[in-house]
């Protein structure tokens, strides 16, 4: 009898897919760092298929720089800010591998390369649209000359090149004739005729940023005249005052977001003569400027496509606020954060003239009570974002009145008030809400998180620090209901324990972690963390006395994305350590405090963990280390901070409330 054997394909699948069908699929794992990696590890043709689609490179190594350019041949956009130290050397490395295909470079966290680098990398380079030098505290004209070959840059960033003069910055006017963004930010030795020669040249420029130059009113004529000018940044321009700005008598049409923050020369009479005629702008901000008074409204009145504006830390005057309640159109988003002079009766008329605003923030407002609440409830129905930390007089009744009125909330600030477990059960009406800070709210408990597991899935930012009525239980509903969290913070929670960290661990989305003076979580805890949290970029375990070297080793293991730790006063020694030196994405760590760590354990980790750029030591350890070996590990670009803190042997409860000008209680 004749039997038909099956016979089994061993084709590749992905053999008769086209290469534009497979980027595509590529580019729907962007989102998972570990995805593509799995993908590249598959087969050779899978390895060969991810090195040509990927577009975008963040190396950890300066020295693995050419071996990585070579795999990705295809690099268009190049983001150096994990490697602190780049030489010239690795710039041409650079021109070399990418040539025409390099688009953007980002070099703000980069020191030591010099003028003969960058003009090597814009020499070859000719493609670039944007450089990002921010930072180059030692670059200088030089640097802004071998810049000015890039002929066509389209974004160039210089904040804190604080060695770039008017001649260097000329330069860059002539030779990048098409920018159209500059950020010049705390370039302190650039003048009036700096600006007033780079509007001249650059006539496409549509944001500008001065922050904190030394200029005045000389340069603003020049500066209005840009056709395209749409986001220009003022702020703490101190030389530009009300005398100076009354003799402008151009106008920029085109202007749609002005930034005058820490102006404190200017009154309304000034503003109204710059934004004279800026018929198109929608974005004002004014923080810590001028007191807002009838005056102040009045010459905004007329803007009709205005949609945000924010005074914050500014003196609000009654007036002032009932004025820009009659302004004839809604603002969407509208900020008093630090204000003083914002009460009740103000508040209340001004949300009742913008019922269509998305944003209010009314941090630190602490006069204001529940007819504030009532009235932004009633008539702000599509608001989606919150901030009222420290409005400490609002009742805990009117907290229930968000998830009546308020159901479109995304984002939530409620630190430091009285809101109870009843408040929590109405805002978990609030199905959108992806942030939520409940920071030192004592009235609340595990069965207020409860409600809002149950029903807010979309959770990805939880802060409970010092809110000591939660336990494991309360930690545990809302992982099992927001699989999606991010970023929690749980500091100060003499509650939590080992079991909080364990439901944690299921979130494998975490990013954030913050446990620090958590006095029953342990090593046992973390290490379920460092196992199911495996994108997790940033811990503090600070006075979490009970984490010892265990845990280090499985971050060592897993946690390969570590990017910040904070290990004072834990129990960690010097293997914990030299094993988290192993971990490659380590930038910044804070070591004050361990009892087991001896200085050579110390210099032992330093020199194995070769991607650091921030380490906060205790100041007996400096005559400890041999010079030779700091100023070596200084020079790859690792910046020390030397700190003489006295050890405090128990955690102070009640520092918080010094933190929030609050008067402590007597023991």
């Amino acid at each position: 009898m004749r039997t038909n054997k099956k016979t089994t394909c061993n084709c590749n699948l992905f053999d008769f897919l086209t290469e534009e069908i497979i980027f595509t699929i590529l580019d729907y794992l962007n989102d998972d760092p570990f995805a593509k990696k799995s993908f590249s590890l598959t087969c050779k043709a899978f390895y060969s298929i991810e090195s040509h689609h990927r577009k975008t490179l963040k190396p950890l190594r300066a020295e693995l720089l050419l071996r990585t350019l070579h795999r990705y041949p295809h690099i268009e956009h190049l983001d150096l800010t994990v490697c602190p130290r780049i030489e010239d050397s690795m710039l041409n490395v650079v021109s070399l591998a990418c040539k025409d295909a390099l688009c953007s470079i980002n070099l703000s966290r980069s020191r030591f390369f010099t003028n003969i680098g960058l003009s090597s990398l814009v020499s070859s380079c000719f493609n670039l649209v944007e450089i990002d030098l921010s930072n180059g505290v030692e670059l200088n004209d030089l640097a802004a000359a071998a810049i000015a070959e890039a002929k066509n840059l389209e974004k160039l960033w210089l904040a804190r090149c604080k060695l770039i003069t008017d001649l260097g910055i000329g330069c860059v006017a002539v030779g990048c004739r098409k920018l159209r963004l500059i950020c010049l930010k705390w370039c302190l030795k650039i003048s009036d005729l700096g600006v007033q020669l780079l509007a001249l040249k650059c006539k496409e420029i549509r944001s500008l940023d001065l922050s904190y130059l030394q200029i005045t009113e000389k340069c603003l004529p020049s500066i209005l005249q840009l056709q395209h000018l749409e986001d220009l940044v003022l702020e703490g321009c101190l030389g530009i005052n009300d005398d100076g700005l009354s003799t402008v008598q151009q106008s920029c049409k085109s202007l749609k977001t002005l930034n005058m923050s820490n102006c404190h020369n200017h009154s309304h009479v000034g503003l109204s003569s710059l934004i004279n005629g800026a018929e198109n702008l929608r974005e004002l901000t004014l923080a810590y400027g001028p007191s807002v008074t009838a005056d102040l409204a009045k010459c905004l009145h007329n803007f009709s496509g205005l949609h945000s504006v924010k005074f914050d830390g500014c003196l609000v005057k009654f007036s002032g606020i009932r004025a820009i309640g009659n302004w004839p159109n809604s603002l969407k988003e509208l900020s008093f954060s630090k204000c003083s002079g914002v009460a009740d009766d103000s508040l209340s008329f001004l949300v009742q003239g913008h019922k269509e605003l998305r944003k209010l923030d009314i941090t630190c407002c602490r006069m204001i009570m529940y007819d504030s609440v009532d009235s932004i409830t009633s008539s702000c129905r599509s608001l989606t974002s919150l901030r009222m930390e420290s409005c400490s007089l609002v009742p805990k009744e009117a907290f229930v009145l968000f998830g009546q009125r308020c159901q479109l909330m995304e984002e939530l600030d409620v630190t430091d008030t009285k809101i109870d477990d009843e408040g929590l059960k109405s805002i978990s009406r609030c199905s959108k809400l992806s942030s939520l800070k409940l920071g030192i709210c004592m009235n609340i408990t595990d069965n207020g998180l409860k409600h809002i597991g149950s029903r807010c899935s979309k959770l990805k930012e939880l802060d409970l620090y010092r809110s000591l009525g939660i336990t494991d239980e309360g930690i545990a509903a809302v992982t099992f209901g927001c699989p999606d969290l991010e970023v929690i913070n749980i500091a100060y929670n003499d509650k939590v324990t080992d079991a909080s960290l364990i439901s944690l661990s299921g979130c494998s989305r975490l990013r954030v972690l913050e446990i620090r003076g958590c006095p029953h979580v342990s090593s046992k805890g973390l290490s379920a963390i460092a196992v199911g949290c495996r994108q997790l970029m940033v811990l503090d375990i600070k006075k979490c006395f009970n984490i010892n070297d265990n845990a280090m080793l499985s971050l060592a293991q897993f946690s390969q994305n570590l990017k910040q730790i904070n290990l004072s006063y834990c129990s960690v020694t010097d293997v914990g350590l030299l094993a988290l030196a192993s971990v490659n994405r380590l930038q910044n760590i804070t070591v004050l405090h361990l009892g087991g760590l001896t200085p050579n354990g110390l210099a032992a980790a330093l020199l194995a963990c070769r991607g650091i750029t921030k380490v906060k030591l205790h100041a007996s350890f400096k005559p400890l280390i041999p010079k030779s070996l700091l100023g070596y590990i200084e020079a790859h670009g690792c910046v020390f901070h030397w700190r003489d803190k006295a050890f405090q042997v128990e955690m102070d409860t009640k520092g918080w409330k010094l933190h929030f000008g609050k008067s402590a209680e007597a023991p």
